[in-house]
């Protein structure tokens, strides 16, 4: 079943945001490809800043994959001072992709 994980990180700036996709994607600068996630099962990511920092909300194809991503993603965040981020995650009921 996909999922919604949904990150609110309060004082995060774009150029964190930045650093940190360009971690993960292990120097090549933003992800801009599902291919560019270091797991399989990503639909869809959408990054903004909000009212406190940043926003990130990702559709998965399971909670089993997102798992597997958060092994990366959480070191990532932490080393940018980010060690309390705690995702909301949903069940996705419909997904709609272009």
């Amino acid at each position: 079943m996909a999922i919604i994980a949904v990150f609110d990180v309060p004082g995060m700036t774009q150029a964190q945001y930045e650093a940190g996709t360009d971690k993960l994607n292990k120097g090549r600068g933003l992800v801009k490809a599902s291919s560019d996630w270091p797991v399989p099962g990503l639909i869809a990511h959408i990054a903004g800043p909000s009212p406190t920092g940043w926003h990130v909300t990702d559709v998965w194809d399971s909670e089993e994959s997102f798992n597997r991503f958060g092994e990366t993603i959480l070191p990532i965040l932490r080393d940018l001072g980010f060690a309390d981020v705690q995702p909301q995650v949903f069940p996705a009921f419909n997904v709609v992709t272009a």
